[in-house]
């Protein structure tokens, strides 16, 4: 069951209704707060998305504001919208082999169904003008 904060009225309160306080970094205890997540999970989630890519000083993991929404993003797509780690990971990139497939199939299709409406209205044009003739 995905996990929210709640408002003060008691509704789930979504990810984009959290303030970020405006910092430069945040370390994995203020971002695990912040997200409401374990620390072991943001750090899972740094080998499965390349977009999470925290700097590290010192030994510490130092997370900027970009990294945070990621965080949420990452959240709402797994908690949320029910996204296997693999579609979260394929739906940040944004640009996937598969759905560029996908999309050109669907075009394709669509013009086919076009160009068949197309031809069954000539069909009908002709039809009425032979008919007149």
């Amino acid at each position: 069951m995905p996990r929210g904060r709640k408002s003060r009225a008691g509704r789930q309160a979504s990810f984009t209704d959290i303030l970020i306080p405006d910092k430069l970094y945040f370390r994995i205890g203020e971002v695990s707060e912040l997200t409401e997540t374990k620390p072991y999970v943001l750090r899972y989630w740094e080998t499965e998305f390349p977009q999470l890519q925290p700097e590290r000083k010192s030994g510490h993991r130092l997370y900027r504001r970009k990294d945070v929404e990621t965080v949420f993003a990452i959240k709402r797509l797994l908690y949320d919208e029910g996204f296997t780690i693999e579609g979260a990971r394929k739906h940040l990139s944004g640009h996937t082999e598969e759905s560029k497939d996908d999309k050109a199939l669907q075009r394709s299709a669509l013009n086919g169904m076009h160009l068949k409406a197309i031809k069954r209205e000539l069909e009908s044009i002709l039809t009425i003008l032979s008919r007149k003739s």
